[in-house]
């Protein structure tokens, strides 16, 4: 998911600079992309430390990596919603 993130953000980051956003705006329409790639390693740090302390199921393991998951989606939305209202108004 993180290369995929990535690419949005090589797209996204330029195009944020070129619209006719304040500076303000241009920072908020970045910091939401930063937002969303460093949520994502974060995500994916938890993922390998929990890996890496069993491999065996456990529920609290499973619920660990949902809720990062669950943050991860949390940060899209926040950035899909900046964009939406900073591009739209």
């Amino acid at each position: 998911a993180f290369r995929q993130e990535l690419l949005v953000a090589a797209i996204a980051i330029p195009v944020a600079l070129l619209s006719n956003a304040d500076a303000t705006g241009k920072a908020l329409l970045v910091g939401s992309i930063f937002l969303v790639l460093i949520v994502e390693l974060l995500n994916s740090a938890l993922e390998a430390a929990v890996d890496y302390t069993s491999l065996e199921r456990h529920p609290l393991a499973k619920r660990a990596k949902d809720i990062a998951s669950a943050a991860v989606f949390m940060s899209i939305l926040n950035a899909v919603a900046v964009w939406g209202l900073l591009l739209l108004f």
